[in-house]
């Protein structure tokens, strides 16, 4: 695909921004309480608690935080947590997924409708943008994984469905309801992935210009900010020169 689609290039900046490790290591903890909470809080024999505390690790998260999250989901005290979809548009008709882990469902989905509206776009019904994305299973391997080739014939091998290499590593896509089963293949061959999570990935991209570009990236980190967000995707992608004058 030409130029930069921000699936590729936005989506995982937080991970990569130290200004806002706290507040990700903390979502990361919810993720694990959640999973811990709804399965038994041993990651052998509960594959959402394996594959988020693979992803906590992916992020450089500190082990006592994890031990800490798993802990708290048999705590008596232990927060119920709601996970939430909304859907809605930004600047330029753009479209936009953001999924929430939420204790307040009004509180949350105040938050959400005010960013939204902040940022000219607006929030719609469920199911109003998710038609126009997939919804599949995301691998990723670091570049020493291998070239190319060996993991791309691993991919076929482990029944998944498309491969993306390049300088920063491979990006492996497959069916939402074979993740668990793929990954595991993978793993056999390739070892521990970087990361393993099920997202939203857009059939079609709409290019902006600088401007609404701009906004865009706003909305999202405004969204990303909010502590009951998880993650946010979105439909619109931008030239090389206007990434590099929005990173300059």
């Amino acid at each position: 695909m030409a130029g930069h689609s921000q699936f590729k290039n936005i989506m995982h900046r937080k991970g990569k921004q130290d200004s806002i490790r706290s507040k990700l290591f903390s979502k990361l903890a919810r993720e694990i309480t959640v999973a811990a909470k709804q399965g038994l809080p041993d990651p052998t024999m509960n594959a959402a608690l394996r594959l988020a505390i693979q992803n906590a690790k992916a992020q450089s998260m500190p082990k006592d935080n994890i031990d800490r999250a798993i802990k708290k989901a048999s705590g008596a005290d232990a927060e119920t947590y709601d996970s939430v979809r909304y859907e809605g548009y930004g600047p330029g008709g753009t479209a936009v997924i953001v999924e929430a882990l939420t204790d307040n469902r009004n509180r949350t989905a105040s938050n959400v409708r005010s960013i939204f509206t902040k940022a000219g776009g607006a929030l719609g019904e469920t199911g109003s943008v998710s038609f126009s994305f997939d919804h599949v299973g995301e691998i990723t391997y670091k570049p020493g994984a291998g070239d190319a080739d060996k993991v791309m014939e691993a991919a076929i091998e482990a029944g998944a469905d498309d491969v993306t290499s390049d300088e920063d590593g491979h990006t492996i896509i497959c069916a939402f309801e074979s993740l668990g089963e793929v990954s595991k293949a993978l793993e056999a061959t390739l070892g521990e992935a970087e990361t393993v999570k099920a997202i939203w990935r857009p059939q079609n991209t709409i290019e902006v210009d600088e401007e609404k570009a701009q906004s865009l990236m706003k909305l999202i980190d405004n969204l990303e900010d909010d502590d009951d967000v998880q993650n946010v995707y979105s439909n619109f992608e931008v030239s090389d020169e206007v990434m590099a004058k929005l990173s300059a």
